[in-house]
């Protein structure tokens, strides 16, 4: 099943693309490349995921802040794409937790963005992976993420 149909089967609608918050690009695209920037836990729709899992936020609303950061980065890719199906598999994800010192279960929390991924794309979706708390993230985010693929 193509990313673009699984995807409409598991009833997502994806918000618009984010566009920059800075002096930056969206993407870098080489050959058959796409590095994304890192995108954060807010959404077209209004939705944001702001604060620090451990302080104002938990483990369930930080697996949600990252499930919110991998729709905006399968929009960013349809965006640029025109479709989902330009995705023969993810590399890389990068994942960025806002979180209290010495708090251990980013990877918990990354994994909303990880199986969003293999939800929509299944084994293409699978990837290498980094998972880390830091001190804070742009706008206060909860949840940032970078991402690697390759196209078609």
């Amino acid at each position: 099943m193509s990313a673009e149909a699984k995807l409409a089967e598991l009833g997502i609608t994806l918000p618009t693309a984010p566009t920059p918050g800075g002096n930056y690009l969206t993407h870098r695209r080489m050959g058959n490349m796409l590095i994304l920037a890192g995108v954060i836990s807010f959404s077209s729709t209004g939705e944001k995921w702001q604060g620090q899992i451990g302080d104002t936020r938990d483990l369930d609303e930080g697996y949600a802040a990252a499930k919110m950061c991998a729709l905006n980065v399968l929009a960013t890719i349809r965006d640029i794409t025109g479709t989902l199906d330009a995705v023969k598999q993810f590399l890389y994800v990068g994942g960025y937790v806002s979180a209290i010192p010495a708090y251990g279960k980013s990877p918990s929390v990354i994994n909303g963005a990880s199986d969003l991924f293999e939800a929509v794309f299944g084994e293409a979706g699978k990837h290498a992976r980094a998972a880390v708390s830091v001190a804070g993230l742009p706008n206060n985010a909860t949840v940032e993420i970078q991402v690697t693929v390759e196209l078609n």
